[in-house]
């Protein structure tokens, strides 16, 4: 069985050991988790996972970027990198941010991404982990701003599995982009829940 895809030339590649890759592969081992899908060979791109449902979604999607050895970004809230736990998102790839000012996070964010040689930057578009009836519409801010695609990642709880799906090239229109993404994602469940 396949616990995660192999990287096309163009993907990012964190500088961490091999030890840590062996201890990622051995959680997602002992965890039942797996890998579907096929990384796109594109060196920058912004991806969005969801379900995002439960704190357990951060811990397989961290196994799977330290077992693959690929170099994602990731942002969490401020409140988040303190001690012992912020040296560990720090070391994984996590930026922190002040939410209170979402404009400036997407410019940040957009201008990192066209001013790197490679970046893939990931987020839950959904913007928490409680049920909401609207995404939020930054990813698509900052794909748009940076000019790069946007990959849709997935997790179904019940199969343990995490899917790589398409790569989407964004039209003018947030509403129709947004159609077009949330289609992709219905059949798939979260820990605690479906996408409404």
């Amino acid at each position: 069985m396949q616990r995660v895809l192999s990287l096309p030339p163009n993907a990012p590649r964190s500088k961490s050991g091999k030890w840590l890759q062996q201890l990622a592969m051995l959680i997602l081992k002992v965890g039942g988790w797996k890998m579907v899908g096929q990384w796109p060979d594109v060196p920058k791109m912004v991806m969005i996972a969801a379900p995002h449902s439960s704190g357990w979604d951060a811990v397989w999607g961290m196994a799977v970027k330290a077992a693959m050895g690929v170099d994602i970004v990731f942002i969490g809230k401020a409140e988040l990198f303190w001690g012992p736990l912020g040296w560990i998102l720090r070391k994984f790839g996590g930026r922190p941010v002040d939410r209170s000012a979402p404009g400036d996070i997407i410019d940040q964010i957009a201008s990192q991404i066209r001013n790197s040689e490679k970046m893939w930057f990931v987020l839950a578009p959904e913007g928490t982990r409680k049920k909401v009836a609207n995404w939020k519409s930054g990813f698509w801010k900052i794909a748009k701003r940076a000019d790069v695609p946007v990959c849709c990642v997935w997790f179904h709880y019940p199969d343990k599995t995490i899917g790589v799906d398409q790569l989407i090239t964004l039209s003018d229109s947030f509403e129709n982009d947004m159609k077009r993404i949330r289609e992709i994602y219905q059949p798939y469940v979260g820990k605690n829940r479906k996408i409404n």
